[in-house]
């Protein structure tokens, strides 16, 4: 397929691509799958789930992944038509307007630095499992001396992300696609090797362990607590599609790899879990409210087998913060070009040699490293900002359902009709609904003032209890009041970024020049 063909889509909005064709199918599906990392999420979350539901919060696994299902099929549909940098910003402005795409671009930007910092720290719980060494503060055994090692651990892995980031998008995906291979053998091998030492039967999946006595007998609401651990893990697939002007033949690739990435991280995911739990030999054990699978993974294969496979979610750790930091990049360079974010010229810079934009990769890393440093003194309000990073990413995804699901209704919505693009067809509305609704429970779920996800542990303050109101809020309300009083004046596609002048792109929705809203939300 030919560039000019492969950059169509980017007329409508106004650009003309800066950015390197270089990556394959499997590069964009390795970056999808990568993000979700369900390695990382399921070794760093179990004990949560473990803690508050028992092994019956496993359930919670296959309904989130049939909701997220949801909204990737939408999102699979958009990637079939524009697969561009930035996905969610840009998917948000072309369907709800220039302020509602801005408003999800910035929630999804700030969730994505967030998370950097929240996944980088889980190093600490894996490395010096590994090896003693990569405990270089203390001995590990005091919260000050864990803290600031996951620190140090944290840095040094996010100035790894930053220099590949800078240096170029193919090293990055050649890197990633690597770490994905390995991630994706060890998580067979894992699933396997649980399978061999099971002790329970598969109906273990039906053990509360008595967690429900803490809710006046009801499961539901234990439940509902315990499955935010599956909702942790399940998103940012939307990756593919944001590397689709760096990919060959995204029209295609993208919806695939958007699909793929979800349902392989689903049944891996959802098969370690279980065979961890029927590998459990104490339902009792107090370990699984405090480390989850990492203590099964110790108890029921031993300390050596157990050091191999950390080594494999070490590599996971790595490729997704990876992935997420390629991720976080692509959203403030679109918005930097649409001069829609401070500076936006120097972040929107395309390098020349490196091809890639070097200074968004540099700014972010530096953020997330600064963000590293609450954790220091109060782990407790970087524990809620990191719950509260995805209630974000969860409003960012419905800023994008709820638009589509009005234009659908509006009759403006029309999925690209070229032969071998993706399209739900006349199932598209029933599913973007169910969409929409899935983002609006999961959001009122996840955001709900309980103490057991904002404010575990003494001291208690009742600001950490409604730190999902206080914070969404404040996010929302700032970030939007500095764009309306100072930045939209100034939005517009940079004139190093405008597409040419000519009769094929005289219907972009986005000029060179500042739009109205009524163009900016203009469909075609």
């Amino acid at each position: 397929m030919s560039a000019p063909n492969q950059d169509a889509g980017l007329g409508e909005f106004g650009y003309t691509n800066k950015l390197k064709r270089s990556l394959g199918g499997f590069h964009t599906f390795a970056a999808g799958i990568s993000y979700i990392s369900v390695l990382t999420g399921t070794f760093q979350l179990s004990y949560f789930g473990l803690g508050l539901g028992g092994p019956a919060y496993w359930w919670s696994w296959p309904i989130v992944f049939v909701g997220q299902l949801l909204v990737a099929l939408s999102f699979a549909e958009l990637a079939s038509r524009y697969p561009i940098a930035g996905s969610v910003y840009n998917w948000a402005k072309k369907l709800g307007g220039r302020h509602v795409g801005w408003l999800a671009g910035w929630m999804m930007l700030l969730a994505s630095i967030v998370s950097i910092s929240a996944t980088a720290l889980a190093y600490q719980n894996t490395l010096p499992q590994i090896w003693e060494g990569f405990q270089f503060v203390g001995d590990g055994t005091s919260a000050t001396d864990a803290a600031v090692n996951g620190i140090v651990l944290a840095m040094l892995l996010i100035l790894f992300t930053t220099l590949v980031n800078a240096y170029g998008v193919r090293l990055m995906a050649r890197i990633n696609s690597t770490g994905v291979f390995i991630e994706l053998v060890a998580a067979v091998a894992l699933i396997v090797a649980l399978a061999l030492v099971a002790v329970n039967p598969p109906s273990i999946v039906f053990e509360t362990a008595g967690t429900e006595s803490a809710h006046g007998g009801s499961y539901l609401t234990a439940f509902l607590v315990a499955g935010i651990a599956s909702s942790y893990v399940m998103y940012g697939f939307d990756t593919a599609a944001s590397l689709g002007e760096e990919s060959i033949d995204p029209h295609r690739n993208a919806p695939k790899a958007i699909l793929r990435a979800l349902i392989a991280s689903f049944l891996l995911g959802g098969l370690i879990l279980l065979f961890g739990m029927m590998a459990i030999r104490d339902i009792g054990a107090p370990e699984l409210g405090v480390s989850g699978l990492q203590f099964v993974l110790n108890d029921a294969l031993g300390p050596f087998v157990g050091r191999l496979f950390l080594l494999g979610i070490f590599v996971a750790i790595t490729v997704c913060v990876l992935a997420v930091h390629t991720a976080a990049i692509r959203i403030m360079f679109a918005m930097a070009r649409d001069n829609a974010l401070p500076g936006g010229r120097r972040l929107a810079r395309v390098s020349p040699r490196f091809q890639t934009p070097v200074l968004p990769a540099v700014f972010i890393g530096v953020l997330a490293v600064v963000l590293l440093l609450v954790n220091i003194g109060q782990p407790q309000i970087f524990t809620a900002i990191t719950s509260l990073a995805i209630i974000l990413i969860y409003i960012s995804y419905l800023l994008v359902t709820i638009p589509m699901l009005v234009a659908r209704l509006r009759g403006k919505w029309k999925p690209a009709k070229e032969q071998g693009r993706f399209s739900l067809g006349r199932f598209g509305l029933p599913i973007n609904v169910l969409a929409v609704l899935w983002g609006l429970g999961m959001t009122v779920n996840l955001a709900w003032p309980r103490t057991e996800v904002y404010n575990a542990e003494p001291p208690h303050h009742w600001y950490l209890q409604y730190s999902a109101v206080l914070f969404v809020g404040i996010a929302a309300v700032g970030g939007f009041a500095y764009y309306w009083f100072v930045q939209r004046h100034k939005v517009g596609v940079l004139a190093d970024h405008a597409a040419p002048a000519d009769p094929e792109h005289a219907g972009a929705s986005l000029q060179a020049e500042p739009t109205t809203d009524r163009e900016a939300s203009s469909l075609t």
